[in-house]
């Protein structure tokens, strides 16, 4: 990790197109300014953590769902198939 000292009003550059700018400072938080081209998405970890979470969720609770409705289908189509077969 790189660490950088800067002042309210300075400013660091990220790559040729992404401006981070300190506008204040205070002794609990950082306010920043971000200058970038729209197509670079900006977002606070926190969100991004809980979509990450989210979409992880979903996806498993679907794959867990689709599975447990094919095995209850198995299960009721072979006792199906067994009570309509008549007795030998």
């Amino acid at each position: 990790m790189l660490v950088i000292r800067r002042r309210a009003g300075e400013s660091l550059l990220i790559g040729d197109n992404v401006e981070i700018e300190i506008l204040a400072l205070t002794q609990s938080y950082v306010k920043l300014g971000i200058r970038a081209p729209q197509s670079v998405p900006i977002l606070r970890k926190e969100i991004r953590q809980t979509y990450d979470q989210n979409l992880a969720a979903s996806n498993l609770s679907s794959l867990e769902a689709v599975s447990g409705l094919v095995e209850f289908l198995r299960k009721n189509e072979s006792e199906s198939s067994n009570k309509s077969q008549p007795p030998r």
